[in-house]
């Protein structure tokens, strides 16, 4: 059997979190329990305010050492303003490092910091290790369980039972069916996921789908499904508070209410937190286009990005002055980043541009998006976390002191500084540090925010790369590219010692003539490469520069590929 079930999608599986919601049901006695399991991550928001409509109850998982972290805070948040009875699991009880009293009055904290009220701050509170599949309301017990291979996980599904309210429906009222989540099978097409409200939802029935202020569409409904374990099961009928599955309409979209076209009774559509980076996609027009990829026209790629759209309802996709550019709205670098990661393992090659946050005016004041930042790092590279954040305009919130000479910072630092912080982080903290953000919300404008410090190295001919050229330029910045790799101009080949870009020959070849040198047998010598990630290159590049992003390659180049065009731009 796989180790994760429901995060079964290759991207989560390498990243180890959760990009995507998913759900699955299972019996405890005579109850049926769906279980929806919902991303942590701020950038991924959008997939948490949706499926929080879906459930009565939210179970809080958090590790018995590192205590509730920023993306805890906001998923925690949202379900206390839904008034969902929340149940507190401390997993990991069996590190070495567990630290469950002061875990605990973590939490306690974090409830009253969030306003929770006196009914929520009186949570039930169970002790578990997940990995042993052993929960128990009792830590002693549960330590006990562990060391003698006993213990089950039937505490905590006898707490769910006990604790979360019942469906608030009622099954003679007119059926209301609210569209949630959209998956795709080759068979049945698009598939609506959603929860019945009120009502009953019959197949063979005729059913209205629409929204407030639209027109409603008349249809019958042929395909209905419900959630047994890992499978979906087909049924004829479903009642109030099953989540069920309808297929059949290829014009479904998320925030469509099903519901009784006798007695049409339409919910509030869906409400998320707006986008906060903006980035331009753009067909790639590089010399090497179509290389790699077999999905490379702006048709297929606005296709693509308008579907993207209609099942991630954080996205924003807008059509541009040109015809083959579209702006890309999102929560995130994270959230942008899986999008073009999936795209390019599709088949889709294209460009993107360096990501821009979406400024607001409020009260006439100029406003930026700012991040809530956790920082865990041992203390001796606390002076170069704090110097680097100041750089960016980060604020210090919070110090506190950890054991095993630990420290966990706390900034609030504006969306754009912690652009390609990431990778800055582990290179200072040489691979300690950790971090983790959530939206704290619009703050007045701080300033400018320092850039990269070093120029580009821009390739000015088309070509193979050679050692003997790379060898000369090494001594000018560094590389990016191999002996052999093929290059075009206008291509970012290295990053320049000094802040202006350098126009290199990479192609040039050692001259050859019939004189013997008695340098001639030396072995040329080259540093490896400077390597990066798909988040690192979108940090890296400069305004006047775009990432080419193919299944096999990230290429970063210049706007205006042409040396000669560039240099009229710059004197003109």
């Amino acid at each position: 059997m796989q180790e994760c079930i429901l995060d079964s999608n290759p991207l989560e599986r390498e990243r180890g979190i959760t990009i995507l919601s998913k759900n699955t049901a299972v019996y405890h006695g005579q109850t049926k329990i769906n279980i929806v399991d919902t991303p942590g991550h701020a950038d991924f928001g959008g997939e948490v305010q949706r499926i929080i409509s879906m459930v009565d109850g939210a179970i809080l998982i958090v590790d018995a050492a590192e205590g509730p972290l920023p993306q805890t805070r906001y998923v925690l948040q949202k379900a206390l303003e839904k008034k969902l009875r929340i149940i507190v699991v401390i997993n990991k009880i069996d590190r070495p490092d567990a630290r469950v009293t002061e875990v605990i009055d973590s939490l306690l904290d974090l409830f009253i910091a969030l306003g929770a009220s006196e009914d929520q701050l009186d949570f039930p509170l169970l002790y578990a290790s997940a990995r042993s599949g052993v929960a128990h309301p009792d830590l002693a017990t549960a330590l006990t369980d562990l060391k003698a291979g006993t213990g089950s996980v039937k505490p905590l599904l006898d707490a769910i039972v006990q604790e979360v309210p019942p469906p608030s429906g009622l099954a003679a009222a007119p059926l209301q069916f609210m569209v949630t989540t959209l998956d795709y099978d080759d068979y049945l097409g698009r598939v609506a996921i959603g929860r019945i409200q009120n009502g009953l939802l019959c197949a063979g029935n005729m059913v209205a789908i629409g929204r407030p202020g639209g027109k409603l569409r008349t249809v019958k409904l042929t395909n209905l499904y419900v959630f047994e374990r890992l499978q979906r099961v087909a049924t004829s009928q479903a009642g109030v508070g099953e989540i069920a599955a309808i297929a059949g309409f290829d014009d479904i979209v998320i925030g469509d209410t099903v519901t009784d076209p006798e007695d049409p009774q339409l919910l509030p559509p869906l409400s998320v937190d707006e986008p906060t980076l903006t980035v331009v996609f753009r067909i790639n027009d590089s010399p090497l286009a179509g290389r790699d990829g077999t999905l490379v026209t702006s048709r297929q790629l606005r296709d693509r990005l308008w579907r993207e759209a209609r099942s991630n309802v954080a996205l924003r996709v807008e059509e541009t002055n040109e015809p083959d550019a579209f702006l890309v709205a999102g929560r995130g670098e994270l959230h942008l980043g899986i999008l073009m990661e999936t795209m390019r393992r599709e088949g889709y090659e294209f460009t993107v541009s360096k990501p821009q946050v979406i400024m607001k005016e409020i009260d006439g004041v100029k406003c930026e998006p700012l991040e809530y930042v956790t920082i865990e790092t041992p203390a001796e590279y606390m002076g170069t976390v704090m110097e680097r954040l100041g750089e960016r305009r980060g604020e210090l919130a919070n110090m506190q002191q950890l054991s095993g000479g630990a420290v966990k910072l706390e900034f609030v630092v504006p969306t754009r500084g912690l652009v390609g912080f990431g990778a800055e982080l582990l290179t200072e903290t040489r691979g300690y540090g950790v971090m983790h953000y959530t939206f704290h919300g619009y703050g007045s404008y701080r300033g400018l925010v320092p850039g990269r410090q070093n120029g580009s190295m821009v390739a000015w001919e088309a070509g193979a790369a050679t050692a003997y050229a790379l060898e000369n330029m090494q001594l000018r910045g560094v590389s990016f590219v191999l002996p052999g790799d093929d290059v075009y101009e206008g291509m970012v080949i290295g990053a320049n010692s000094r802040p202006q870009d350098l126009d290199v020959n990479c192609c040039k070849r050692k001259h050859v003539t019939n004189m013997r040198s008695s340098t001639s047998d030396i072995a040329v010598k080259i540093d490896p490469p400077r390597s990066f990630t798909l988040e690192q290159s979108l940090a890296y590049i400069a305004d006047d520069e775009w990432l080419e992003v193919t299944p096999h390659h990230l290429r970063m180049r210049k706007s205006v590929l042409s040396r000669a065009e560039r240099v009229k731009q710059h004197h003109g």
